[in-house]
């Protein structure tokens, strides 16, 4: 297998899976054809950042199988270093299954004892985790991985007590996902959350998780450190720094296909353009058009927008930015320059 790495600017930590998605509208029971693709927060966000120039890795474990193969060439394509992924010849490649029907997308998860819900602490001793989180000057992960298993929780609290030490900057996604918090305590991901210098929230998450999506009162449950990005409601981005300062971006106009991954896909842009050290109205500017792009296609991750326009759009007046609409033909920027 060919190795991409030399040194990766952004590591991802999280599990892969396979998705199936419905070929009909009809009762699971009765379709015949699925489609197959590959997802996971952490690899689409892995995606989503190699494809915007930045080099990147993702670390986890896969099925020493035909599904878990398929991840590692899927990601290889998109430009994403998988030369610190582990096969596991015993515990299979998670998967899950997208079945839409009525104007709703229902996910049918299949990944209790996969691989990466295997992973422990001791994975990041592997020579192969350990020199590409050195390299690293971000790694991200989500609260998925956090509610995976005890073992996966667990390295995640490692993974934060060495960021100082390795010189890395954690981001974590929120991804709160309650079917997979059920019967588990929290505390571990409120750990994490703590500990990162990112935190991407979205605000109808952040009322079910903690309570309350209001930015002050998340600021004193999360503690000084962090860079919070909350998305609300209303389609705008709110990037509060630890200094106090405040940042609002609205998203673009989008003829939306498909909205899973679009989560992903922010925070993909968003990361980007941290990593490319643009000011941090472009930072949210990125996230929202990175989503956009996923929005507009049926897949949960999507080939970014020509570089020439990306460049437009994150630079362009607030009125040609309220005036641009994406959909499933491209971008039309908008509005009086």
């Amino acid at each position: 297998m060919p190795q991409l790495h030399a040194t990766c600017r952004v590591v991802c930590v999280g599990e892969a899976m396979i998705m199936l998605a419905a070929g009909t509208g009809a009762p699971l029971e009765d379709v015949e054809t699925f489609r197959r693709s590959v997802g996971g927060a952490e690899c689409n966000v892995a995606g989503g950042v190699a494809g915007l120039g930045i080099p990147t890795g993702w670390l986890s474990r896969v099925g020493a199988d035909g599904f878990g193969r398929h991840v590692l060439r899927d990601l290889e394509r998109r430009g994403v270093d998988v030369g610190g992924v582990e096969q596991d010849p015993l515990r299979p490649t998670g998967l899950y299954v997208k079945h839409t029907a009525g104007g709703r997308t229902r996910m049918h998860y299949y990944r209790t004892g996969s691989a990466a819900a295997a992973m422990d602490v001791s994975f990041l001793d592997r020579p192969a985790v350990r020199d590409r989180l050195a390299g690293a000057e971000l790694v991200h992960t989500t609260g998925i991985t956090a509610a995976i298993s005890a073992t996966a929780a667990e390295m995640l609290d490692q993974l934060a007590l060495r960021r100082d030490t390795l010189g890395f900057s954690l981001s974590v996604d929120l991804n709160w996902r309650p079917a997979l918090w059920r019967d588990q305590d929290p505390a571990p991901l409120w750990r994490l959350l703590r500990a990162a210098d990112v935190v991407l929230v979205g605000a109808d998450e952040a009322m079910l998780f903690a309570g309350t999506s209001d930015p002050a009162q998340l600021r004193e449950l999360l503690g000084p450190r962090a860079t919070i990005v909350l998305k609300s409601d209303a389609h705008v981005a709110l990037a509060l720094e630890p200094d106090g300062r405040r940042t609002e971006v609205p998203a673009l106009t989008v003829d939306v296909v498909e909205p899973v991954g679009a989560g992903d896909a922010f925070a993909a842009g968003y990361l980007a353009a941290t990593l490319q050290g643009l000011p941090m109205e472009q930072r949210l500017r990125s996230g929202h058009l990175s989503a956009a792009t996923v929005l507009a296609v049926p897949e949960d991750h999507a080939e970014p927008p020509p570089g020439a326009v990306r460049q437009v759009l994150l630079s362009c007046t607030d009125e040609q930015w309220a005036g641009t609409r994406v959909g499933p033909d491209g971008v039309a920027v908008g509005g009086p320059a």
